[in-house]
């Protein structure tokens, strides 16, 4: 029985049994490129190109361009269940692949896949691949072509000729048909061009942070051990929890290094990360000179400064305990020991020894460990 189909209703996609031999035009390696190939179900107004593979940019790609050629937007695309459409096949809830189904949000179409065993469901899709071999694949059986540019530049000659073709049986062409039927209903094309993403899953680790090729980004911390779902295009990585977008980041291919939103941290860590070198500094300054010397010293004998930081802040609690004028004396007394360490101020202030004369009171010194690996400038 013959199917009828709504105007601007169904798109069905498919790929051509045949492929096309493309040959490198400086090493002679022959690769065989695929045929993609669509068809309106009212008009069967077909679109077809030539890409490298049946892989998922690809899959896209050659749906975003067959939207461009129509000229609008579907209500619904009708795929067979390769990979790159369906993750999983089921009679009744077929899983969309995520990507597919990003593209189809974008453009606001249903993906409805053909139902495996039931041949009616892609019947159009067939006769256009048919079409498509019969009219376009075998004109080009005997031509050599050094590129998919190339080839697509054949194909798409010969589609629009195979579309002002004259139907056999009916009143005018697939063009015809396009032009009165399948045109005007379609729906725009959406004003923003899509954009390519591929969906993964990934665990938070214990640190509050998602590993992304190679690539450390945060999410909030309360998510630790969780499984996120993530959305990569060429400029963005999200993460989504739950059907719900918990962070975005842009997208670094530094590899071991960590992109970290102070949102993400749990308020202990968030405190200690708002802590830069120049600010330890300029709240010693607010005690005295004696004391931002101390600081200064401290940070510029680490290798790292954060190694330094829990020294510097125990420090300046001292002068909430001791008082800040006690605290001064004393950093001006740990400057000439030598002896600048949080130990040795605590001593120094718990025997009294601040207000003493220098050449007076022998403190046992407790010298620094590391060398002085960035000079007193560094951090001014």
């Amino acid at each position: 029985m013959r199917q009828e189909h709504r105007v601007g209703e169904k798109l069905f996609v498919d790929y051509a049994g045949q492929t096309v031999p493309v040959i490198d035009r400086h090493s002679g390696e022959i690769r065989q490129a695929q045929v993609f190939v669509a068809v309106l179900g009212a008009s069967s107004y077909t679109f077809a190109e030539a890409t490298w593979s049946q892989q998922l940019p690809d899959w896209l790609g050659s749906h975003t361009r067959c939207f461009a050629f129509l000229g609008g937007v579907p209500e619904i695309v009708v795929p067979d269940n390769l990979r790159s459409a369906v993750s999983k096949a089921h009679r009744y809830e077929p899983d969309i692949n995520p990507s597919y189904r990003d593209l189809a949000e974008h453009y606001g179409v249903a993906v409805v896949p053909a139902r495996a065993r039931k041949p009616r469901d892609k019947a159009k899709a067939e006769v256009g691949v048919q079409v498509v071999e019969r009219w376009i694949l075998a004109a080009l059986r005997n031509r050599q072509f050094f590129s998919l540019d190339e080839l697509n530049t054949a194909i798409a000659g010969l589609l629009e000729r195979l579309n002002q073709r004259p139907f056999k049986k009916l009143p005018g062409s697939r063009q015809s048909a396009f032009d009165s039927l399948d045109r005007p209903a379609l729906r725009p094309l959406p004003e923003q061009p899509y954009v390519y993403a591929e969906w993964k899953k990934a665990r938070v680790h214990i640190d509050y942070h998602v590993e992304v090729d190679g690539h450390y980004y945060s999410v909030p911390y309360q998510l630790v051990k969780k499984q996120l779902e993530v959305r990569l295009t060429a400029r963005t990585v999200e993460f989504f929890h739950a059907n719900q977008r918990v962070a975005s980041h842009l997208r670094s291919m530094h590899k071991g290094r960590h992109s970290t939103q102070a949102e993400h941290m749990p308020k202990s860590h968030r405190e200690h990360a708002e802590w830069t070198p120049q600010r330890l500094i300029r709240w010693a300054e607010q005690t005295g000179p004696n004391t931002a010397g101390v600081i200064s010293h401290i940070l510029e004998r680490r290798i790292h400064p954060q190694q330094g930081y829990r020294a510097c802040l125990g420090i300046l609690r001292l002068g909430k305990t001791h008082g800040e004028v006690r605290l001064e004396l004393a950093c001006r007394r740990a400057l000439s020991l030598g002896a600048c360490s949080y130990k040795s101020l605590e001593s120094i202030l718990r025997q009294g020894l601040e207000s003493l004369p220098l050449a007076q009171a022998n403190l046992p010194l407790l010298p620094d460990d590391h060398a002085n690996l960035r000079g007193p400038g560094y951090y001014h």
